[in-house]
């Protein structure tokens, strides 16, 4: 029974040192939308200040490993105008789903570990809603006539610093993401998502 007990030990701790996994939570360096506004018409935008989820990382040897994040924000803009004698408002809101996957190398030092990692991204909007009032009457669609695409992919770099603390690991992380197409364009021109975001983000794993 001993001997099993120790070979379960040792394949327990042979698991955790190949692989980890935790929670990342941050806040955003960039607004996920730039909002406008012209003589009829105005749009406002609020970013949400944070960034949460889970995060999982494949340990690698000489330093390598992968890393996979599901990263989940809120976004909400309003619309207000004017055009001749209709007035119209509008609020939209949604929900943002960003799956980074990346290759990490870190570097080679004592107690504090520098780091830098890169790959690609995928980014879903879901629950996205916008509800028009014309004249107090009240339409809603799914599909408002600024959105572009519910779903891109972009290149990501990061850099960060991982260190060791009682029972986990934590580690600071800036990252810049470069998207291949915009969520919402608006044929206006006053309202568009961001092609570049930036992120500080904080991992916490076991």
């Amino acid at each position: 029974m001993k001997p099993l007990f120790l070979l379960l030990f040792g394949a327990l701790s042979a698991w955790a040192q190949l692989f980890s996994y935790g929670v990342k939570v941050g806040v955003p360096l960039t607004q996920f939308l730039d909002a406008a506004k012209s003589q009829q018409f105005a749009f406002n935008s609020t970013t949400s200040r944070y960034i949460l989820g889970p995060t999982a990382e494949l340990h690698l040897p000489f330093g390598l490993g992968v890393e996979v994040d599901i990263l989940y924000r809120h976004f909400d803009y309003n619309g207000s105008g004017t055009l001749v004698d209709v007035i119209t408002n509008s609020r939209t809101t949604g929900n943002a789903w960003e799956f980074p996957l990346l290759a990490k190398y870190r570097f080679p030092t004592k107690l504090v570990h520098p780091y830098v990692d890169a790959g690609v991204a995928w980014d879903t909007l879901s629950g996205l809603t916008e509800a028009i009032t014309r004249n107090s009457i009240t339409t809603s669609t799914s599909s408002p006539a600024e959105l572009n695409t519910t779903a891109t992919r972009g290149l990501v770099l990061g850099a960060g610093l991982s260190a060791k603390l009682p029972m986990v690991h934590v580690s600071p992380e800036i990252r810049f993401t470069r998207w291949g197409a915009q969520h919402f364009i608006d044929p206006n021109g006053l309202l568009h998502s961001n092609l570049n975001q930036g992120e500080f983000l904080l991992g916490i794993t076991f």
